[in-house]
């Protein structure tokens, strides 16, 4: 590890900062859905970047603007039902059952005091904007059946990107949205249960690739996350080196993939 730590936060998340409060909303929104868990005996683990700045720099990547976590399907399905009642009012789940126009097959949880616009501009036709969680369901799937419910999700993401104004086709994707997920999907799923599968991936119609084996996840194993003690996969330091070669290295040119380019915390 050749960097310093003091260097990186006063560069990119010096106190006060707008990453900085972004990054302790969403350490806040990080410790009411562990919380949450919990109580109901669900499992989670941090993902992606997320998982990177656990082991690297313990807790944030200094210039991150998102966090990630994953949970197994059946769990995900179960924590999208009690959400709604047990998230206290500053903080709001985005779901298609709460969100008739979101369409992503992973949830995010919102905080309410806070704006933030993407580089997408699909979140223009949302209705929560807030700094958030966002929550990837994991499960077995054969990698056809992944590519073809992302291909179907595609036609969503084409219809906003080509539309002058996303609101003019917002009925279209609503609808194809609800195709996918009540009749394409579970339908991919029936068909791929034929083959058998030892690995997990993202759930159907999630545009990110990943393949880890039940036994790299669990037992999980807890890191210092910020002030915190997060959970991070069994194999952690395996499924960064697939995924980022030599993670414990900064990249080239540190702080060139956020996701957000407008931010309001209050």
């Amino acid at each position: 590890m050749s960097f310093n730590a003091k260097e990186l936060k006063e560069k990119y998340n010096p106190d006060g900062s707008v990453t900085y409060k972004m990054q302790q909303r969403m350490l806040d929104l990080l410790k009411v859905i562990d919380a949450i868990c919990r109580k109901h005996n669900m499992q989670y683990w941090l993902s992606g970047g997320t998982m990177l700045g656990a082991i690297r720099h313990q807790g944030f990547i200094p210039w991150d603007d998102d966090l990630d976590i994953e949970m197994f399907r059946p769990d995900f399905e179960k924590l999208m039902r009690i959400l709604p009642s047990e998230l206290p009012d500053s903080i709001r789940l985005q779901w298609h059952t709460t969100d008739k126009n979101y369409f992503f097959q992973y949830a995010k949880v919102r905080d309410c005091n806070s704006e933030v616009f993407e580089h997408n501009g699909y979140d223009k036709i949302w209705r929560e904007h807030g700094v958030w969680v966002d929550i990837f369901p994991v499960e077995p799937s054969p990698r056809w059946a992944h590519k073809l419910s992302c291909a179907t999700l595609g036609h969503c993401y084409k219809m906003l990107r080509t539309a002058k104004d996303p609101n003019d086709v917002v009925g279209k994707v609503r609808l194809l949205a609800a195709l996918n997920r009540n009749i394409i999907y579970p339908l991919l799923r029936a068909i791929a249960k034929v083959w058998r599968v030892d690995y997990y991936d993202f759930s159907l119609g999630t545009p990110y690739y990943i393949r880890s084996k039940k036994d790299a996840i669990l037992p999980v194993r807890y890191v210092k996350f910020e002030d915190f003690e997060a959970p991070v996969m069994n194999k952690v330091e395996e499924a960064l080196s697939v995924r980022f070669h030599n993670y414990m290295e900064l990249p080239e040119n540190p702080g060139s993939q956020n996701h957000s380019d407008d931010v309001k915390i209050w």
